[in-house]
């Protein structure tokens, strides 16, 4: 049964072994997200993917990534760095 993670963003068991994915597409967030590391432009990014995805899109994908790291989200420990 597919989970909506966003308005964006969905994971299906039966799409991509269930690793999130850009709705309507087999893109994979990690994908995205690594290409966003790496400095690439987000229009370049969307010509890559042939329009596939929204700069809206990206950008849900970047706040769910930093929202995994903010110290209020129980699932992520932040641990004082000595």
């Amino acid at each position: 049964m597919p989970i909506s993670l966003g308005r964006f963003i969905v994971k299906d068991e039966k799409i991509c072994y269930g690793e999130p994915v850009f709705v309507g597409t087999r893109i994979l967030v990690s994908d995205v997200l690594e290409q966003v590391a790496s400095g690439m432009d987000w229009t370049a990014i969307i010509d890559e993917w042939r329009g596939s995805i929204s700069l809206e899109a990206i950008s849900e994908a970047v706040r769910l990534a930093k929202d995994a790291f903010t110290k209020d989200n129980p699932s992520v420990p932040m641990e004082q760095l000595s």
